[in-house]
């Protein structure tokens, strides 16, 4: 689907930019073509400030992205969630990366979830990088509380996991 996404603006490597950080960030598209986190509108200066464009650029992606109707229907439902892995330590939770060995094999997520809860732990969230926008895409995990040694030498024993780090 992504690069379905990406196919249409092929052409406009800017606009692809833009995408790409909507995208990343789960900002939205509202029907007046303004960028929106929730009820909260971005100014397009801003959004083209981060991607190193031309306003303009940012302009005319939310207007490409209006008059499509797959492109419209994925934007103006998108949203961002928030993310623990930062504040996990606060709220003592405990973080697991996870950098699989290919990120596009089947069941990483479901082998790790099974290890983890084999070891007493809940997940509180877990969020993958998608391969398709990140070169080296990693599995983040958050737990109900901190990791065991031996729950990392188990996790290490997955086929498919090359390492496996703790914050």
């Amino acid at each position: 689907m992504w690069k379905e996404i990406m196919d249409k603006f092929s052409g406009h490597p800017a606009q692809r930019e833009v995408v790409r950080l909507l995208l990343e960030r789960g900002f939205r598209i509202n029907s007046q073509g303004r960028v929106v986190s929730g009820g909260i509108e971005i100014p397009h200066s801003q959004i083209a400030r981060e991607v190193g464009v031309d306003r303009r650029i940012v302009d005319a992606t939310a207007q490409k992205i209006l008059k499509d109707e797959m492109l419209r229907k994925i934007f103006q439902n998108i949203r961002s969630t928030p993310l623990l892995i930062d504040i996990a330590p606060l709220l003592n939770l405990g973080v697991i990366v996870i950098e699989p060995k290919n990120a596009e094999d089947r069941g990483i997520l479901g082998d790790v979830a099974t290890t983890i809860a084999k070891h007493g732990l809940s997940i509180r969230q877990a969020v993958s990088d998608d391969p398709y926008f990140t070169e080296d895409p990693k599995l983040k995990i958050v737990t109900d509380g901190p990791v065991s040694g031996e729950l990392i030498d188990a996790l290490k024993r997955i086929p498919s996991v090359r390492g496996v780090r703790i914050y």
